[in-house]
């Protein structure tokens, strides 16, 4: 299998190197030149020369959209894998004549999502759910000054909302879809960014009428956790940690860091795997909808209806 990965920032590497352990050719499109792989300068020519089977888009958020059409216009019709969120703004998909298609939205491969899912399946009713995920921007790339990452820049696709998206994405296949929301959030900190910090939303979905998500970029010790309530069941869940509380019985499970990435590009490559558990270009612009109607309902200070 070729594979060309758009982008060389550390996703982009991240990429490469789980890609090349599963046995592709990989190929980059980036600005830097490399001897350990073929270099492209433009995606164009990329396509021309390298012809992959399969290409994933890990270029900043805000380049997505101009990338796609040049595959769409280059008649691209292989497998691909946008990193998220798909886009900077819920703008239409362009028509594609993709093999296969979704964005990496990789903590749905995370075990104890998977677990909990099925544990929703059979549970009566779903009372309540609080999410909490927060981290140090400046931690996040020890080899990059912070206020010259994207993240650092609302114009470049970053920002809480869109750099913390996976925990919407979550919330919508696990819960249902937003009936209604409000959210509080914005740049509070001192961090030298011009992008949103801080980000607090409450929304009504189709299986918890009660649904409370909170994220930054501020928190020293990172955390990762989602709380549910039930009729029967208090789970707890901690991403850091990897652990599941049950009504207090504990699980802890061994999850090697890139687990969840190298799941996701499995199951792209097995042409008889089960595409369920990916995210779709359709759920991702669901996502995108509720970070826009987020950031409204913010800068209104009201409720947003469906």
């Amino acid at each position: 299998m070729k594979v060309l990965v758009v982008g060389y920032g550390s996703i982009g590497q991240r990429h490469v190197i789980l890609l090349k352990e599963l046995g592709c050719k990989v190929a980059v499109v980036s600005r830097r030149s490399s001897d350990c792989f073929p270099c492209f300068s433009n995606l164009t020519n990329a396509l021309t020369d390298w012809q992959p089977n399969y290409v994933v888009i890990a270029s900043r958020t805000s380049e997505h959209y101009e990338d796609i059409k040049v595959l769409i216009t280059n008649n691209f019709n292989g497998s691909v894998l946008v990193e998220k969120p798909l886009f900077d703004t819920n703008i239409q998909i362009p028509k594609h004549n993709f093999y296969r298609s979704a964005v990496a939205y990789n903590l749905r491969f995370h075990p104890l999502l998977k677990k909990l899912k099925k544990i929703l399946e059979s549970a009566l009713n779903v009372v309540t759910v609080t999410i909490y995920v927060g981290s140090y921007l400046p931690y996040w790339r020890s080899k990059t000054d912070y206020r010259t990452s994207y993240s650092a820049h609302r114009q470049a696709g970053g920002g809480v909302l869109r750099d913390l998206s996976h925990e919407l994405d979550y919330v919508l296949w696990l819960f249902g879809s937003w009936r209604r929301l409000t959210a509080q959030g914005g740049k509070f900190s001192s961090l030298e960014i011009d992008s949103d910090d801080v980000y607090s939303i409450l929304m009504e979905t189709d299986c918890c009428p009660l649904v409370s998500i909170h994220m930054n970029y501020l928190d020293k010790v990172p955390r990762r956790e989602i709380f549910v309530n039930t009729d029967s069941h208090t789970i707890h869940i901690d991403l850091c940690q990897n652990t599941m509380k049950i009504n207090g019985d504990e699980e802890a499970i061994s999850l090697e860091k890139d687990a969840t990435y190298r799941s996701e590009h499995q199951v792209i490559l097995d042409l008889d795997s089960n595409l369920a558990t990916l995210c779709s270009f359709e759920e991702a612009r669901e996502t995108l909808f509720t970070i826009e109607a987020s950031e409204q309902a913010a800068i209104c200070h009201t409720w947003i209806e469906r």
